[in-house]
């Protein structure tokens, strides 16, 4: 696939040569490395930077750390409008217009989400290389009328993971592979590989991704950074590329709370075309305003200390976390028991996701503007037996069983859907909330990365908590808690559904005391 790249170091020099003698050589660039959205907005309102110019920098590091040097692989491609676009939105500014926090902060997009312009979304398949659309998913529609700048495409773990279960994360046909920036042979968790290496080594001010059941928790635990999985349908779905109506959802990775915050504040919202978002409305907040260093203060957090794997190091990290939110205000409360009576819950979600899977993107792939191209899940298996580039590392097992499932109507899923659906959140999270008394649950979002293995595929390290929130379709935020051997770990809140602004706050209050976020190193391994 050819990759959009303007020529960012001449994009640069064009906007620094006016502002010098033509005789000089132009200024060092400002620094962005490690800087948010809100730090970047404040610059540019004092006056000191501009939008033109931050979309230059990140081009040019794109162009330095993804392209060269690392070679990170996290960035597919970037729109040749976005320098335009940056312009444009700056002499708004200059004109008193300022459309609110994200007003010309560069924003890189998960490559299963689509946006109008000549970059194809194509969840990381050749099958959809060519699948320009011309469409703006909602919640890029939002970005862009709340000033956003859309800078590009980021890799992804191809069709967002679902296509076997011996695949490597962070890996695409069209992407390749995306490296973890701490070390480069780690591997970046999936399936939001791409923004959470993006994020993590400052190739844009924002990145989305998408998550099913850990796609965003999980990549940023890995990249060091915040991710943010909303309440199931408090953003819309409406153009991104699906596995699971009853589980997808899009959400921020950010370097903070706080800009995950203001950017689930533009992206969430009602869509009449996702039946799910029907109360996003009524549960849309700003988010970023109800944030305050002592949200924690009065709060009963239970702790999932089952949950946390045999680490002594990753149990040391979130031990000093828990006592950091207890000097903060919280009772802490511990809890043993989280995983009783859920018994078939794996079972019931891996049902539901392979049912899903076959009806929902057959329904995807027939809204395409195309007429030629895939229309099925069958045509995708076809597509890719008949391209062994696709097949090259692992098979697509997953696409197949999914094949052979029956409809939205059929009993086992619907069986499936009603056992998940209790047992993930009314015998699930709800029971454990009141069961032990507390506003809130935390628990251990990942272990170290795992070195990448395109020959065997992934080997998870470390605990997970990323099933219960996922399939009760309730919110979960993963902040920085520390590292092991440099390598990031996640610390994990979660809550009922609809808790979304509480769970923010929450992870809010415990990253201003705690900042336990580093900056990657680019090193080729931990030996290194």
């Amino acid at each position: 696939m050819k990759k959009f790249r303007p020529l960012a170091a001449l994009a640069v020099a064009a906007v620094l040569l006016p502002l010098v003698p033509a005789a000089a050589m132009p200024p060092p660039l400002p620094d962005i490395e490690g800087k948010d959205a809100a730090t970047l907005q404040a610059e540019m309102t004092a006056g000191t930077i501009d939008s033109q110019l931050i979309t230059s920098i990140y081009l040019d590091r794109i162009l330095k750390l993804d392209d060269n040097g690392p070679k990170l692989g996290a960035v597919i491609a970037t729109f040749p409008d976005a320098l335009a676009e940056a312009r444009r939105l700056d002499a708004e500014r200059r004109a008193g217009k300022i459309r609110g926090p994200l007003h010309g902060i560069p924003v890189l997009l998960k490559d299963n989400i689509e946006a109008a312009g000549p970059v194809p979304t194509t969840a990381g398949s050749l099958a959809l290389k060519d699948n320009v659309t011309n469409r703006d998913a909602p919640l890029v529609a939002r970005l862009r009328e709340a000033g956003a700048v859309i800078l590009g495409k980021t890799n992804l773990s191809e069709w967002a993971n679902i296509r076997s279960n011996s695949s490597t994360s962070g890996w695409s046909a069209v992407g390749g592979l995306t490296k973890n920036p701490y070390a480069l042979d780690r591997n970046t968790c999936g399936s939001s590989a791409g923004s959470g290496a993006a994020m993590a080594a400052s190739l844009a001010a924002l990145t989305v991704g998408t998550e099913t059941d850990g796609s965003i928790t999980c990549p940023s635990g890995l990249s060091g950074i915040v991710g943010f999985k909303p309440t199931v349908g408090l953003v819309s779905r409406t153009f991104i590329v699906p596995i699971s109506h009853s589980q997808d959802t899009a959400g921020p990775m950010t370097l903070s709370v706080r800009d995950a915050a203001a950017m689930l504040g533009v992206i969430a919202g009602s869509d009449p075309a996702d039946p799910a978002t029907a109360e996003a409305d009524a549960h849309k907040a700003d988010f970023a305003a109800a944030l305050s260093p002592g949200a924690l203060k009065g709060k009963r957090i239970g702790v999932l200390r089952d949950r946390i794997g045999k680490r002594a190091d990753i149990a040391a990290l979130f031990d000093a976390a828990l006592k950091q939110m207890a000097g903060l205000g919280a009772t802490i409360v511990e809890i043993e028991d989280s995983q009783a009576g859920l018994d078939g819950l794996g079972d019931a979600e891996f049902e539901i996701m392979m049912t899903e899977l076959k009806a929902d993107m057959a329904a995807y792939l027939a809204s395409l503007p195309a007429k030629d191209g895939p229309k099925t899940l069958a045509d995708l298996i076809a597509f890719n037996k008949a391209h062994p580039e696709e097949l090259r590392w692992f098979d697509q097992s997953l696409f197949e069983l999914a094949e052979t499932k029956g409809g939205l109507d059929s009993p086992a899923y619907r069986e499936a859907k009603a056992k998940a659906a209790r047992l993930a959140g009314p015998e699930g999270i709800d029971r454990l909330l009141k069961a032990h008394g507390v506003d809130l649950l935390v628990g251990v979002t990942n272990g170290p990365a795992w070195t990448t293995d395109l020959v065997n595929g992934d080997h998870y390290t470390g605990p997970s908590v990323s099933d219960l929130p996922a399939v009760a379709g309730y919110p979960h935020l993963t902040v920085p808690m520390g590292a092991v051997e440099g390598l990031p770990v996640g610390l994990s809140f979660i809550g009922p559904k609809w808790s979304d602004s509480a769970v923010l706050a929450a992870g809010y209050a415990y990253e201003q005391a705690s900042r336990k976020r580093v900056a990657p190193t680019y090193r080729a391994s931990i030996t290194d």
